[in-house]
């Protein structure tokens, strides 16, 4: 089996979640492959019994009660993340696209990670993980992600900026097949601090790791206003984008491709995409689950692996 023909694995992520149901009907729209890649499902034998031919089940077992999360499912829900995190690392598997979890349920069993990104961060003993929401219109990373909005200038630094940077360039030339990368920067502060007249981090902070990343011959722009940076002209001239807070810039790629993003995580020894959503738990079980961001998600993770491999070889 070689790195173009390895298996893409999907974990079963919440069971009583919509995070089963996508994974099969994904598995069955796509007819069970992508590309050269075979499709694997992950997760409880019960989850996936008829799709057991594809499946690679977890020891742990779940009960599920559509729409009600149980504590006592999170064994099977973190198994099946490692297994998936460990055929990558040993080349058994090409990506894992994993289904949304609740992080909540899994904290209240004890799990010390707030979500997937810092899970998987220690699993493959990566030094920095790096959250990117990506469609065919738009790629943006928040650089602070879950912070409150009045501790978000605090939370920014030229160290923090310049670190983040690095890693999106290196996966846009090794996972997105992008031979000169250009990034974005957007400044923090409305007309990204009109000069310091409305806000001093611009100067003081991004304009100095904007510069210094352009000065290690990196294509970096910025800071840029963020009100302007997101039309389609302005996303012609980048292909990334770095925002320094949570809604800066997902509240773009939401809305330009709310059913076709994917949550990307950059900066892993391994590919790793899942859906832009959540477990939506008011309609699992009900059919109504839409399964567009799925399957954009195991796309994007076949590609990424694809080009990964080209790179590497």
């Amino acid at each position: 089996m070689t790195a173009r023909s390895a298996p893409v694995l999907i974990t079963m992520g919440e069971p009583s979640g919509v995070g089963p149901e996508i994974a099969r009907a994904a598995f069955d729209r796509l007819g069970g492959r992508i590309g050269q890649h075979p499709l694997k499902l992950v997760g409880d034998a019960g989850v996936f019994a008829d799709h057991a031919g594809a499946l690679i089940p977890t020891k742990a077992k779940v009960r599920v009660t559509p729409g009600k999360p149980d504590a006592a499912n999170a064994a099977a829900v973190i198994e099946a993340i490692e297994i998936a995190a460990r055929a990558c690392l040993g080349g058994d598997a090409a990506a894992m696209v994993t289904a949304p979890i609740h992080k909540a349920i899994l904290i209240e069993a004890g799990f010390p990670f707030p979500g997937h990104t810092e899970f998987l961060e220690h699993l493959t003993k990566a030094p920095r993980a790096v959250m990117m929401l990506a469609s065919e219109k738009l790629r943006v990373v928040p650089l602070t992600i879950h912070t409150p909005l009045a501790k978000v200038p605090a939370a920014i630094s030229a160290q923090g900026i310049g670190e983040t940077a690095e890693i999106i360039l290196q996966s846009l030339t090794r996972d997105f097949g992008i031979a000169e990368p250009r990034l974005a920067v957007a400044g923090l502060n409305p007309h990204a601090g009109e000069e310091g007249v409305l806000g001093g981090e611009e100067l003081a902070v991004i304009a100095p790791a904007v510069k210094a990343l352009a000065a290690e011959g990196h294509r970096v722009m910025g800071p840029l206003s963020a009100d302007t940076l997101f039309h389609e002209e302005a996303r012609k001239t980048y292909d990334a984008a770095l925002t320094m807070y949570h809604d800066q810039g997902l509240i773009p790629i939401k809305t330009l491709s709310f059913w076709d993003g994917v949550n990307v995580t950059l900066g892993l020894p391994i590919v790793r995409t899942s859906p832009d959503h959540g477990t939506a738990l008011d309609i699992a079980g009900t059919g109504k689950a839409d399964i567009r961001s799925m399957i954009a998600a195991i796309r994007m993770a076949a590609d990424m692996a694809d080009a990964r491999s080209q790179a590497d070889a």
